[in-house]
Protein backbone atom coordinates (compact mmCIF):
# COMPACT_ATOMS: atom_id res chain seq x y z
CA UNK A 1 0.00 0.00 0.00
CA UNK A 2 2.77 2.45 -0.08
CA UNK A 3 3.53 4.71 -2.58
CA UNK A 4 6.82 3.86 -4.63
CA UNK A 5 9.29 6.22 -5.71
CA UNK A 6 12.07 5.95 -8.23
CA UNK A 7 14.66 4.90 -6.11
CA UNK A 8 12.26 2.27 -4.60
CA UNK A 9 11.51 0.97 -7.64
CA UNK A 10 15.26 0.30 -9.17
CA UNK A 11 15.65 -1.98 -6.14
CA UNK A 12 12.98 -4.13 -7.67
CA UNK A 13 14.57 -7.10 -9.02
CA UNK A 14 10.73 -7.15 -11.26
CA UNK A 15 10.43 -3.64 -11.73
CA UNK A 16 14.32 -2.27 -12.40
CA UNK A 17 14.13 -2.51 -16.03
CA UNK A 18 11.32 -0.82 -17.28
CA UNK A 19 11.24 1.96 -14.76
CA UNK A 20 14.91 1.88 -15.50
CA UNK A 21 14.45 2.34 -19.41
CA UNK A 22 11.69 4.87 -18.68
CA UNK A 23 14.17 6.93 -16.90
CA UNK A 24 16.60 6.76 -19.83
CA UNK A 25 13.57 7.75 -21.86
CA UNK A 26 12.75 11.23 -20.10
CA UNK A 27 16.11 12.50 -19.97
CA UNK A 28 16.19 11.38 -24.05
CA UNK A 29 13.25 13.74 -24.12
CA UNK A 30 14.76 16.53 -22.30
CA UNK A 31 18.54 16.45 -23.96
CA UNK A 32 19.48 14.99 -27.21
CA UNK A 33 18.24 11.58 -27.32
CA UNK A 34 18.55 8.87 -26.11
CA UNK A 35 19.79 5.07 -27.53
CA UNK A 36 18.01 6.02 -31.02
CA UNK A 37 14.63 5.15 -29.83
CA UNK A 38 14.05 8.49 -28.60
CA UNK A 39 14.47 12.00 -30.24
CA UNK A 40 15.26 14.94 -27.99
CA UNK A 41 13.95 18.62 -27.16
CA UNK A 42 17.29 20.38 -26.86
CA UNK A 43 15.66 21.26 -23.44
CA UNK A 44 18.21 20.43 -21.30
CA UNK A 45 22.65 20.29 -22.19
CA UNK A 46 24.64 18.54 -19.56
CA UNK A 47 27.51 20.86 -18.41
CA UNK A 48 30.79 20.78 -16.17
CA UNK A 49 30.06 22.76 -12.60
CA UNK A 50 32.47 24.98 -13.94
CA UNK A 51 30.11 26.62 -16.77
CA UNK A 52 27.22 27.68 -14.07
CA UNK A 53 27.22 31.74 -14.51
CA UNK A 54 28.24 33.48 -11.58
CA UNK A 55 24.99 34.55 -9.53
CA UNK A 56 23.13 31.15 -10.47
CA UNK A 57 22.52 28.65 -8.32
CA UNK A 58 21.93 25.01 -9.21
CA UNK A 59 18.74 23.39 -7.80
CA UNK A 60 17.90 20.07 -7.11
CA UNK A 61 16.11 18.13 -9.98
CA UNK A 62 12.89 15.55 -8.60
CA UNK A 63 12.03 12.35 -10.46
CA UNK A 64 8.31 11.12 -11.01
CA UNK A 65 6.84 8.10 -11.54
CA UNK A 66 3.29 7.32 -12.49
CA UNK A 67 1.04 5.10 -14.46
CA UNK A 68 -0.84 6.37 -16.90
CA UNK A 69 -2.85 3.81 -19.13
CA UNK A 70 -3.88 5.86 -21.16
CA UNK A 71 -0.53 7.46 -22.31
CA UNK A 72 1.64 5.43 -25.01
CA UNK A 73 3.93 5.34 -22.22
CA UNK A 74 2.54 3.29 -19.35
CA UNK A 75 5.11 3.87 -17.04
CA UNK A 76 5.79 7.59 -16.89
CA UNK A 77 9.08 8.94 -15.85
CA UNK A 78 9.28 12.79 -15.53
CA UNK A 79 12.16 15.13 -13.90
CA UNK A 80 11.04 18.06 -12.62
CA UNK A 81 12.63 21.43 -11.31
CA UNK A 82 13.07 22.11 -7.65
CA UNK A 83 10.70 25.32 -9.07
CA UNK A 84 10.82 26.40 -4.98
CA UNK A 85 14.59 27.17 -5.08
CA UNK A 86 14.12 29.81 -7.99
CA UNK A 87 13.76 33.25 -8.13
CA UNK A 88 12.74 34.12 -11.21
CA UNK A 89 12.17 37.86 -11.77
CA UNK A 90 9.65 37.97 -14.17
CA UNK A 91 5.41 37.25 -14.10
CA UNK A 92 5.11 33.57 -14.03
CA UNK A 93 1.15 33.78 -13.51
CA UNK A 94 -0.21 31.67 -16.42
CA UNK A 95 -4.30 32.23 -17.26
CA UNK A 96 -5.59 28.57 -17.16
CA UNK A 97 -9.73 27.86 -17.11
CA UNK A 98 -11.09 26.45 -13.97
CA UNK A 99 -13.27 23.91 -13.24
CA UNK A 100 -16.39 26.14 -13.39
CA UNK A 101 -15.36 27.57 -16.78
CA UNK A 102 -15.52 23.52 -18.15
CA UNK A 103 -18.42 22.83 -17.08
CA UNK A 104 -20.65 25.66 -17.94
CA UNK A 105 -18.45 24.96 -21.20
CA UNK A 106 -20.06 21.12 -21.24
CA UNK A 107 -23.52 22.74 -20.55
CA UNK A 108 -23.09 25.01 -23.54
CA UNK A 109 -21.88 22.15 -25.89
CA UNK A 110 -25.46 20.33 -25.05
CA UNK A 111 -27.33 23.13 -25.16
CA UNK A 112 -26.88 24.19 -28.70
CA UNK A 113 -27.89 23.03 -31.52
CA UNK A 114 -25.77 20.48 -33.43
CA UNK A 115 -22.59 21.41 -31.07
CA UNK A 116 -20.39 18.96 -30.18
CA UNK A 117 -17.01 18.17 -28.03
CA UNK A 118 -13.67 17.02 -28.41
CA UNK A 119 -10.44 16.98 -26.56
CA UNK A 120 -6.83 17.93 -28.04
CA UNK A 121 -3.80 17.55 -26.20
CA UNK A 122 -0.26 18.81 -26.82
CA UNK A 123 2.69 16.71 -26.47
CA UNK A 124 5.39 18.04 -24.01
CA UNK A 125 3.89 21.36 -24.55
CA UNK A 126 6.43 23.22 -21.64
CA UNK A 127 9.17 21.25 -23.24
CA UNK A 128 8.96 23.22 -26.25
CA UNK A 129 9.04 27.35 -25.36
CA UNK A 130 12.33 28.90 -25.54
CA UNK A 131 13.54 30.63 -22.51
CA UNK A 132 15.59 33.99 -22.19
CA UNK A 133 17.15 33.33 -18.84
CA UNK A 134 18.63 29.82 -18.73
CA UNK A 135 18.29 28.20 -15.42
CA UNK A 136 20.83 25.41 -13.63
CA UNK A 137 19.69 22.00 -11.88
CA UNK A 138 21.83 19.06 -10.84
CA UNK A 139 21.04 15.23 -10.42
CA UNK A 140 23.07 12.65 -7.98
CA UNK A 141 25.08 10.44 -10.76
CA UNK A 142 24.11 7.66 -8.77
CA UNK A 143 19.91 8.49 -9.75
CA UNK A 144 21.33 8.25 -13.25
CA UNK A 145 20.64 4.91 -16.33
CA UNK A 146 24.37 3.85 -17.22
CA UNK A 147 22.61 4.19 -20.47
CA UNK A 148 22.77 8.14 -19.77
CA UNK A 149 25.66 8.34 -18.27
CA UNK A 150 27.23 6.50 -21.23
CA UNK A 151 25.86 8.07 -23.98
CA UNK A 152 26.89 11.55 -22.63
CA UNK A 153 30.24 10.70 -20.92
CA UNK A 154 28.68 11.80 -17.54
CA UNK A 155 31.63 11.09 -15.58
CA UNK A 156 33.83 13.49 -16.91
CA UNK A 157 31.21 16.18 -15.41
CA UNK A 158 30.74 14.60 -12.07
CA UNK A 159 31.65 17.47 -9.58
CA UNK A 160 31.08 16.60 -5.87
CA UNK A 161 28.74 13.20 -6.91
CA UNK A 162 26.37 15.33 -8.82
CA UNK A 163 26.02 16.22 -12.45
CA UNK A 164 24.92 19.56 -13.36
CA UNK A 165 22.52 20.78 -16.45
CA UNK A 166 21.97 23.77 -18.00
CA UNK A 167 17.94 24.15 -18.56
CA UNK A 168 17.52 25.89 -22.45
CA UNK A 169 13.96 25.14 -22.43
CA UNK A 170 10.60 25.65 -20.39
CA UNK A 171 10.14 21.86 -18.38
CA UNK A 172 7.81 20.79 -15.39
CA UNK A 173 8.77 22.31 -12.39
CA UNK A 174 9.83 25.69 -13.49
CA UNK A 175 7.72 28.27 -12.16
CA UNK A 176 8.02 30.53 -15.10
CA UNK A 177 7.24 27.47 -17.74
CA UNK A 178 3.76 27.98 -17.89
CA UNK A 179 3.53 31.79 -18.81
CA UNK A 180 6.23 31.39 -21.38
CA UNK A 181 4.56 28.39 -23.25
CA UNK A 182 1.11 30.24 -23.04
CA UNK A 183 2.41 33.37 -24.18
CA UNK A 184 4.34 31.55 -27.22
CA UNK A 185 0.82 29.99 -27.96
CA UNK A 186 -1.19 32.94 -27.84
CA UNK A 187 1.01 34.47 -30.32
CA UNK A 188 0.75 31.80 -32.73
CA UNK A 189 -2.51 30.83 -32.49
CA UNK A 190 -3.64 35.03 -33.28
CA UNK A 191 -1.82 33.86 -36.74
CA UNK A 192 -5.24 31.75 -37.15
CA UNK A 193 -7.72 33.82 -35.89
CA UNK A 194 -8.18 32.47 -32.45
CA UNK A 195 -7.61 34.76 -29.34
CA UNK A 196 -8.06 34.22 -25.76
CA UNK A 197 -11.47 36.25 -23.70
CA UNK A 198 -10.22 39.60 -22.05
CA UNK A 199 -11.87 38.59 -18.65
CA UNK A 200 -12.27 34.51 -18.42
CA UNK A 201 -9.02 33.11 -18.18
CA UNK A 202 -8.21 30.02 -20.49
CA UNK A 203 -11.13 30.50 -22.27
CA UNK A 204 -10.80 30.87 -25.81
CA UNK A 205 -12.74 31.71 -28.63
CA UNK A 206 -12.44 32.22 -32.98
CA UNK A 207 -12.62 35.59 -34.55
CA UNK A 208 -15.77 33.97 -36.70
CA UNK A 209 -15.76 30.70 -36.96
CA UNK A 210 -18.69 28.97 -34.33
CA UNK A 211 -15.07 27.70 -32.15
CA UNK A 212 -14.84 27.84 -28.15
CA UNK A 213 -12.41 25.98 -26.31
CA UNK A 214 -10.88 26.01 -22.36
CA UNK A 215 -7.01 25.73 -22.05
CA UNK A 216 -5.51 24.16 -18.89
CA UNK A 217 -1.87 23.73 -19.30
CA UNK A 218 -1.65 21.64 -22.66
CA UNK A 219 -5.90 20.52 -22.54
CA UNK A 220 -7.90 21.96 -24.94
CA UNK A 221 -12.01 20.85 -24.64
CA UNK A 222 -13.05 22.37 -27.40
CA UNK A 223 -16.93 23.16 -28.76
CA UNK A 224 -17.75 23.14 -32.36
CA UNK A 225 -20.32 23.38 -34.91
CA UNK A 226 -19.05 22.00 -37.86
CA UNK A 227 -15.84 19.20 -38.17
CA UNK A 228 -14.35 21.52 -40.39
CA UNK A 229 -13.88 24.70 -37.57
CA UNK A 230 -12.61 21.69 -35.19
CA UNK A 231 -10.33 20.47 -38.10
CA UNK A 232 -8.95 23.89 -38.74
CA UNK A 233 -8.64 24.75 -34.80
CA UNK A 234 -6.83 20.81 -34.79
CA UNK A 235 -4.44 21.59 -38.07
CA UNK A 236 -3.47 24.96 -36.45
CA UNK A 237 -1.58 23.77 -33.32
CA UNK A 238 -0.22 20.79 -34.77
CA UNK A 239 1.36 23.24 -37.56
CA UNK A 240 3.52 23.98 -34.25
CA UNK A 241 2.77 20.84 -31.53
CA UNK A 242 2.88 17.80 -31.91
CA UNK A 243 -0.63 16.49 -30.65
CA UNK A 244 -3.14 13.97 -29.97
CA UNK A 245 -6.91 14.25 -30.50
CA UNK A 246 -10.08 12.72 -28.94
CA UNK A 247 -13.17 13.34 -31.14
CA UNK A 248 -15.05 11.85 -28.87
CA UNK A 249 -14.01 14.06 -26.05
CA UNK A 250 -14.32 11.20 -23.42
CA UNK A 251 -11.72 12.75 -21.07
CA UNK A 252 -11.08 16.20 -20.21
CA UNK A 253 -8.50 16.74 -16.94
CA UNK A 254 -8.98 13.98 -15.80
CA UNK A 255 -12.85 14.00 -16.04
CA UNK A 256 -14.71 11.27 -17.63
CA UNK A 257 -17.47 12.75 -20.09
CA UNK A 258 -19.93 10.27 -21.60
CA UNK A 259 -22.12 12.61 -24.39
CA UNK A 260 -26.02 11.94 -25.33
CA UNK A 261 -26.21 14.38 -28.15
CA UNK A 262 -29.80 12.84 -29.22
CA UNK A 263 -30.92 13.66 -25.27
CA UNK A 264 -28.63 16.18 -24.93
CA UNK A 265 -27.31 15.15 -21.42
CA UNK A 266 -23.47 14.65 -20.07
CA UNK A 267 -22.33 12.87 -17.67
CA UNK A 268 -19.38 13.52 -15.39
CA UNK A 269 -17.34 10.82 -13.37
CA UNK A 270 -13.80 9.92 -12.20
CA UNK A 271 -14.02 6.92 -11.96
CA UNK A 272 -11.81 4.88 -9.58
CA UNK A 273 -10.61 8.11 -8.00
CA UNK A 274 -12.27 7.43 -4.66
CA UNK A 275 -10.99 3.94 -4.26
CA UNK A 276 -7.23 4.61 -5.10
CA UNK A 277 -7.61 7.55 -2.64
CA UNK A 278 -8.45 5.29 0.35
CA UNK A 279 -5.91 3.06 -0.69
CA UNK A 280 -3.44 5.69 -0.69
CA UNK A 281 -4.63 6.35 3.16
CA UNK A 282 -4.89 3.03 3.58
CA UNK A 283 -8.34 3.52 4.60
CA UNK A 284 -10.29 0.03 5.68
CA UNK A 285 -13.54 -1.34 4.06
CA UNK A 286 -16.18 -0.16 6.44
CA UNK A 287 -17.86 -2.96 8.59
CA UNK A 288 -21.57 -1.35 7.68
CA UNK A 289 -22.42 1.10 4.75
CA UNK A 290 -22.31 4.75 5.38
CA UNK A 291 -24.93 6.86 3.42
CA UNK A 292 -23.81 10.63 5.18
CA UNK A 293 -21.04 12.22 5.02
CA UNK A 294 -21.08 13.25 8.86
CA UNK A 295 -21.88 12.28 12.19
CA UNK A 296 -25.78 13.93 12.98
CA UNK A 297 -27.18 14.79 16.35
CA UNK A 298 -30.90 14.19 16.74
CA UNK A 299 -32.19 17.29 18.22
CA UNK A 300 -34.18 16.73 21.58
CA UNK A 301 -37.11 19.02 21.27
CA UNK A 302 -38.70 20.60 24.60
CA UNK A 303 -38.22 23.06 27.29
CA UNK A 304 -35.27 22.24 28.18
CA UNK A 305 -32.32 24.78 26.68
CA UNK A 306 -30.10 22.58 24.60
CA UNK A 307 -26.29 23.91 25.38
CA UNK A 308 -23.57 23.34 22.68
CA UNK A 309 -21.25 20.29 23.65
CA UNK A 310 -17.73 21.07 24.30
CA UNK A 311 -14.73 18.77 22.58
CA UNK A 312 -12.60 17.78 25.20
CA UNK A 313 -10.85 15.45 23.33
CA UNK A 314 -6.54 15.36 23.16
CA UNK A 315 -5.84 17.06 19.64
CA UNK A 316 -4.65 15.58 16.92
CA UNK A 317 -0.62 14.67 16.86
CA UNK A 318 1.43 15.85 14.01
CA UNK A 319 1.17 12.64 12.19
CA UNK A 320 -2.71 12.94 11.85
CA UNK A 321 -2.84 16.81 11.41
CA UNK A 322 -0.43 15.92 8.41
CA UNK A 323 -3.16 13.10 7.42
CA UNK A 324 -5.87 15.68 8.03
CA UNK A 325 -4.54 17.97 5.38
CA UNK A 326 -3.79 15.11 2.61
CA UNK A 327 -7.46 13.76 2.63
CA UNK A 328 -8.94 17.49 2.42
CA UNK A 329 -6.33 18.39 -0.05
CA UNK A 330 -7.23 15.29 -2.08
CA UNK A 331 -10.91 14.92 -1.98
CA UNK A 332 -11.69 18.85 -2.56
CA UNK A 333 -10.76 18.53 -6.07
CA UNK A 334 -13.11 15.26 -6.47
CA UNK A 335 -16.04 17.12 -4.32
CA UNK A 336 -15.64 20.61 -7.16
CA UNK A 337 -15.50 17.85 -9.50
CA UNK A 338 -18.35 15.77 -9.28
CA UNK A 339 -19.49 15.07 -5.74
CA UNK A 340 -20.42 17.84 -3.99
CA UNK A 341 -22.51 16.41 -1.55
CA UNK A 342 -18.76 15.99 0.54
CA UNK A 343 -18.60 20.38 0.24
CA UNK A 344 -19.67 20.29 3.44
CA UNK A 345 -17.68 18.31 5.72
CA UNK A 346 -14.57 18.91 3.49
CA UNK A 347 -14.85 22.51 4.88
CA UNK A 348 -15.56 21.44 8.53
CA UNK A 349 -12.39 19.21 8.22
CA UNK A 350 -10.50 22.34 6.37
CA UNK A 351 -11.19 24.39 9.04
CA UNK A 352 -9.88 22.38 11.77
CA UNK A 353 -6.61 21.10 10.54
CA UNK A 354 -4.68 22.99 13.05
CA UNK A 355 -6.70 22.99 15.96
CA UNK A 356 -8.39 19.84 15.61
CA UNK A 357 -8.77 16.64 17.89
CA UNK A 358 -9.85 13.11 18.02
CA UNK A 359 -13.16 13.95 18.02
CA UNK A 360 -12.28 15.46 14.31
CA UNK A 361 -10.34 12.46 13.44
CA UNK A 362 -13.68 10.28 13.96
CA UNK A 363 -15.21 13.13 12.06
CA UNK A 364 -12.72 12.35 8.83
CA UNK A 365 -13.02 8.40 9.57
CA UNK A 366 -16.95 8.30 8.75
CA UNK A 367 -16.13 10.68 5.52
CA UNK A 368 -14.11 8.14 4.85
CA UNK A 369 -16.63 5.34 5.45
CA UNK A 370 -18.82 7.51 3.31
CA UNK A 371 -16.28 8.13 0.56
CA UNK A 372 -16.07 3.92 0.35
CA UNK A 373 -19.79 3.41 0.51
CA UNK A 374 -19.98 6.17 -2.84
CA UNK A 375 -17.19 5.71 -4.52
CA UNK A 376 -18.12 6.87 -8.44
CA UNK A 377 -20.48 9.89 -8.07
CA UNK A 378 -20.92 11.90 -10.89
CA UNK A 379 -23.38 14.66 -12.17
CA UNK A 380 -25.50 14.88 -14.88
CA UNK A 381 -26.07 17.92 -17.21
CA UNK A 382 -29.20 18.26 -19.41
CA UNK A 383 -30.02 21.24 -22.02
CA UNK A 384 -31.31 24.33 -21.10
CA UNK A 385 -31.41 28.44 -21.78
CA UNK A 386 -28.39 28.80 -20.20
CA UNK A 387 -29.32 31.08 -17.66
CA UNK A 388 -27.87 31.14 -14.09
CA UNK A 389 -30.12 30.37 -11.51
CA UNK A 390 -28.96 29.93 -7.64
CA UNK A 391 -30.21 28.73 -4.75
CA UNK A 392 -28.60 30.40 -1.53
CA UNK A 393 -29.07 29.44 2.18
CA UNK A 394 -27.81 29.97 5.65
CA UNK A 395 -27.39 28.28 8.78
CA UNK A 396 -26.99 30.57 11.81
CA UNK A 397 -24.98 29.65 14.39
CA UNK A 398 -23.90 26.08 13.19
CA UNK A 399 -20.03 26.96 13.17
CA UNK A 400 -18.02 26.95 15.51
CA UNK A 401 -17.38 30.04 18.07
CA UNK A 402 -21.00 31.21 17.24
CA UNK A 403 -20.64 31.57 13.38
CA UNK A 404 -22.56 30.24 10.85
CA UNK A 405 -22.85 28.72 7.53
CA UNK A 406 -23.58 29.22 4.37
CA UNK A 407 -24.63 27.10 1.17
CA UNK A 408 -25.39 27.49 -2.50
CA UNK A 409 -26.21 25.76 -5.43
CA UNK A 410 -25.32 27.19 -8.80
CA UNK A 411 -27.12 26.06 -12.21
CA UNK A 412 -28.08 26.49 -15.95
CA UNK A 413 -32.04 26.22 -16.05
CA UNK A 414 -34.60 27.98 -18.47
CA UNK A 415 -35.21 31.40 -19.06
CA UNK A 416 -36.90 32.60 -15.47
CA UNK A 417 -40.68 33.29 -15.02
CA UNK A 418 -42.99 32.04 -12.18
CA UNK A 419 -42.64 28.46 -12.05
CA UNK A 420 -39.44 27.00 -9.59
CA UNK A 421 -37.82 24.37 -11.92
CA UNK A 422 -35.85 21.20 -10.82
CA UNK A 423 -32.53 22.39 -10.86
CA UNK A 424 -29.74 21.45 -13.21
CA UNK A 425 -26.64 19.52 -12.39
CA UNK A 426 -24.53 21.91 -10.11
CA UNK A 427 -21.65 23.99 -11.95
CA UNK A 428 -20.56 25.53 -8.20
CA UNK A 429 -21.83 24.21 -4.93
CA UNK A 430 -20.87 26.51 -2.17
CA UNK A 431 -20.05 25.85 1.26
CA UNK A 432 -18.31 27.86 3.61
CA UNK A 433 -18.25 29.61 6.82
CA UNK A 434 -19.15 33.41 7.20
CA UNK A 435 -16.22 35.13 8.61
CA UNK A 436 -17.99 37.04 10.99
CA UNK A 437 -20.31 36.55 14.07
CA UNK A 438 -23.56 37.47 12.93
CA UNK A 439 -26.14 39.04 15.38
CA UNK A 440 -29.56 37.47 13.45
CA UNK A 441 -30.84 34.30 11.18
CA UNK A 442 -31.78 37.43 8.81
CA UNK A 443 -28.74 38.43 8.86
CA UNK A 444 -26.74 35.10 8.31
CA UNK A 445 -29.36 34.56 4.98
CA UNK A 446 -27.97 38.13 3.65
CA UNK A 447 -24.40 37.13 4.45
CA UNK A 448 -25.29 34.17 2.00
CA UNK A 449 -26.21 36.31 -0.16
CA UNK A 450 -23.59 38.65 -0.57
CA UNK A 451 -20.90 35.32 -1.30
CA UNK A 452 -23.48 34.18 -3.29
CA UNK A 453 -23.46 36.42 -5.02
CA UNK A 454 -20.18 37.46 -5.45
CA UNK A 455 -19.39 34.07 -6.74
CA UNK A 456 -21.85 34.42 -9.42
CA UNK A 457 -20.47 37.41 -11.10
CA UNK A 458 -17.26 36.04 -12.35
CA UNK A 459 -20.05 33.12 -13.92
CA UNK A 460 -21.80 35.51 -15.61
CA UNK A 461 -18.88 36.69 -17.29
CA UNK A 462 -18.22 33.46 -18.23
CA UNK A 463 -21.48 32.82 -19.93
CA UNK A 464 -21.59 36.62 -21.44
CA UNK A 465 -18.38 35.64 -22.84
CA UNK A 466 -19.28 32.12 -24.44
CA UNK A 467 -22.25 34.34 -26.26
CA UNK A 468 -25.24 33.34 -23.66
CA UNK A 469 -26.48 36.81 -22.64
CA UNK A 470 -27.30 36.52 -18.96
CA UNK A 471 -31.06 38.31 -17.43
CA UNK A 472 -31.41 39.62 -14.25
CA UNK A 473 -29.78 36.16 -11.86
CA UNK A 474 -32.77 34.57 -9.86
CA UNK A 475 -31.71 33.67 -6.85
CA UNK A 476 -34.08 31.68 -4.17
CA UNK A 477 -33.91 32.21 -1.00
CA UNK A 478 -35.95 31.43 1.51
CA UNK A 479 -35.68 34.02 4.35
CA UNK A 480 -38.68 37.05 3.73
CA UNK A 481 -36.47 39.33 5.68
CA UNK A 482 -33.25 38.58 3.55
CA UNK A 483 -35.39 39.55 0.83
CA UNK A 484 -37.09 42.07 1.90
CA UNK A 485 -33.08 43.88 2.76
CA UNK A 486 -31.72 43.11 -0.29
CA UNK A 487 -34.99 44.37 -2.52
CA UNK A 488 -34.72 47.40 -0.03
CA UNK A 489 -38.39 47.00 0.67
CA UNK A 490 -38.24 47.30 4.51
CA UNK A 491 -37.48 50.08 6.66
CA UNK A 492 -34.59 49.14 8.86
CA UNK A 493 -33.78 49.53 12.39
CA UNK A 494 -32.02 47.08 14.35
CA UNK A 495 -30.40 45.47 10.85
CA UNK A 496 -28.36 48.95 10.41
CA UNK A 497 -26.26 46.76 12.52
CA UNK A 498 -25.49 44.37 9.46
CA UNK A 499 -22.07 43.94 8.47
CA UNK A 500 -21.98 46.96 5.45
CA UNK A 501 -19.99 44.55 3.04
CA UNK A 502 -23.62 42.62 2.59
CA UNK A 503 -25.29 45.52 1.24
CA UNK A 504 -23.04 45.02 -1.63
CA UNK A 505 -26.09 43.09 -3.05
CA UNK A 506 -28.79 46.14 -2.95
CA UNK A 507 -26.15 47.69 -5.07
CA UNK A 508 -26.08 44.68 -7.53
CA UNK A 509 -30.06 44.43 -7.27
CA UNK A 510 -29.65 48.03 -8.03
CA UNK A 511 -27.58 47.31 -11.56
CA UNK A 512 -30.52 44.43 -12.50
CA UNK A 513 -27.58 41.79 -11.94
CA UNK A 514 -29.97 39.74 -9.75
CA UNK A 515 -32.85 39.16 -8.85
CA UNK A 516 -33.38 38.25 -5.33
CA UNK A 517 -36.84 36.18 -4.39
CA UNK A 518 -38.83 34.28 -1.98
CA UNK A 519 -39.40 30.51 -2.45
CA UNK A 520 -40.39 27.80 0.34
CA UNK A 521 -37.30 26.29 1.84
CA UNK A 522 -38.04 22.61 1.13
CA UNK A 523 -37.17 23.23 -2.28
CA UNK A 524 -33.57 25.04 -1.74
CA UNK A 525 -31.07 23.16 -2.56
CA UNK A 526 -28.36 25.88 -0.81
CA UNK A 527 -29.69 24.21 2.01
CA UNK A 528 -28.09 20.58 1.65
CA UNK A 529 -24.26 22.37 1.97
CA UNK A 530 -25.03 24.65 5.24
CA UNK A 531 -25.79 22.03 8.11
CA UNK A 532 -25.41 18.07 9.37
CA UNK A 533 -28.38 16.18 8.24
CA UNK A 534 -29.88 12.72 9.18
CA UNK A 535 -29.29 9.81 6.93
CA UNK A 536 -32.52 9.70 5.06
CA UNK A 537 -32.02 12.86 4.09
CA UNK A 538 -28.60 12.56 2.33
CA UNK A 539 -30.57 9.73 0.68
CA UNK A 540 -33.33 11.33 -0.43
CA UNK A 541 -31.19 14.62 -1.61
CA UNK A 542 -27.97 12.77 -3.02
CA UNK A 543 -30.14 11.79 -6.63
CA UNK A 544 -31.70 15.41 -6.44
CA UNK A 545 -27.73 17.37 -5.80
CA UNK A 546 -26.51 15.57 -8.55
CA UNK A 547 -28.90 15.76 -11.10
CA UNK A 548 -29.30 12.01 -11.19
CA UNK A 549 -31.15 10.62 -14.12
CA UNK A 550 -34.77 9.28 -12.92
CA UNK A 551 -34.47 5.40 -13.30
Amino acid sequence: GKTLQYKDLIKMPDKVDVWTRSFANEFGRLAQGAGGRVEGTNTIFFIHHHEIPNGRTPVYARIVVDIRPQKEEVERTRICVGGNMIDYPGDVSAKVADIATAKILFNSVISTPDAKFMGIDIKNFYLGTPMARYEYMFMPIDLIPQEIIEEYNLMDKVHNGKVFMEIRKGMYGLPQSGIIAQELLTERLAKHGYHPCRHTHGLWKHDTRPITFTLVVDDFGVKYVGREHAKHLADSIAKYYPISIDWDGKLYCGIHLKWDYQRRTVNLSIPGYVTSALHEFQHPEPKKPTHAPSHWNKPVYGRAPQLTSIDTTDTMTTSQTKLLQKVVGKFLFYGRAVDPTMLHILSELASAQTKGTQQTMDAMTHFLNYCATHPDASITYTASDMILHIHSDASYLTAYRAHSRVGGHFYLGKIPDNTNPKPNGPILALAKIIDVVVASAAEAEVGALFYNCKAAVPLRTILEEMGHIQPATPVQVDNSTAVAIANKQCKQVRSKAIDMRFYWIQDRVDQNQFHIFWAPGKGNYGDYYTKHHPIYHHQDERPNILNEPTR
